[in-house]
Formats: structure tokens, C-alpha cells, sequence
């Protein structure tokens, strides 16, 4: 098994740190607008959840995707290559966690890539709300079980 990144909302002190790593690690500035990752803060529970890529193992981005711009590389990331995808935006509207968008600074999709391998949002988060560990059957079922619980949360938004 390879590495995934996980999620601990419990440990998420709302610093947003995440948030400005990626976007400088994708177009070099900090704007989280850019981000992959957004950091929500639930006022009713206290509590601010990272929301990212859970690299699906059957990613709904993918499937969607009219022109095959979606595959998976040598790190798990399901990736986009920008020069077959279109920006058709169907990739955002099929995905579970609301967590594709577009670069207003490239015109581009923007979305986790795992930083090749060495996520900048684990490496910076102070307080280990965000890790990149060792994918066992204790992570891969927690992840699992949080990821289903933010796409009941974000059907119901809807």
C-alpha cells in the first residue's frame, strides 16, 4: 500500500495554513483561492474541517470527464492533465466533496495532485490535523467513513 493523506477535524485549529501552502505550491502566491484544500468552520459544532481530495478509488471526476483528462499517477493522485481537459467544469459538479475548482489566475482545474508525493498541506499543518501517512486498513476505513459522512453533509446542502 502507498501513502493517503488523512484528516483528524478534532485536531483542526482553523489556521488555514493548508490553505496558503497550496495555493503558493501550485501558482506561487497566497491566495486560497487557489487551494485544493478548504478549511470550513462549522459555527453550531465549533469545529473547522479540511476539506480536500480523498482520491477516490473510483473517482466520480473521472468518470464524468468527456475527453479522458483524468488519470491516476505514480504517487495515487487522480490527476488532470491540462492539456486534454477542456474545462468542461463537470469534473466540479461530479465531485463528492465539492472540492474541484477553477483557477481565476491559469484558467485551469484545480485539484489535490498530492505536491507529486510530498503534500504541502501535511507539511505545514501545526497541528497534525493533516497528515500523509502510510495508507493501513485502520487509516483506509477511517477516511472512507469521513468521507461519507461530508458527502451525506454536502447532498443535504444541496
Amino acid at each position: 500500500m502507498g501513502k493517503i493523506l488523512t484528516i483528524s477535524p478534532d485536531k483542526c485549529t482553523n489556521c488555514r495554513s493548508c490553505e496558503l501552502a497550496c495555493s503558493f505550491n501550485k501558482i506561487g502566491e497566497f491566495n486560497p483561492r487557489e487551494s485544493a484544500v478548504n478549511v470550513l468552520f462549522y459555527e453550531e459544532a465549533a469545529i473547522s474541517v479540511p476539506i480536500m481530495c480523498m482520491q477516490c478509488e473510483d473517482p466520480a471526476c473521472a468518470k464524468v470527464c468527456p475527453v479522458g483528462a483524468f488519470s491516476r499517477d505514480k504517487n495515487g493522485a487522480v490527476i488532470s492533465d491540462p492539456k486534454k481537459c477542456i474545462v468542461c467544469k463537470l469534473c466540479i459538479s461530479a465531485c463528492p466533496m465539492g472540492n474541484i475548482s477553477v483557477s481565476s489566475a491559469t484558467k485551469k482545474i484545480v485539484k489535490c495532485t498530492l505536491c507529486d508525493g510530498d503534500p504541502s498541506c501535511a507539511k505545514v499543518c501545526p497541528s497534525g490535523a493533516i497528515k500523509y501517512e502510510d495508507a493501513n486498513t485502520g487509516n483506509i476505513s477511517k477516511k472512507k467513513i469521513i468521507a461519507e459522512k461530508f458527502k451525506d453533509l454536502f447532498a443535504e446542502v444541496e
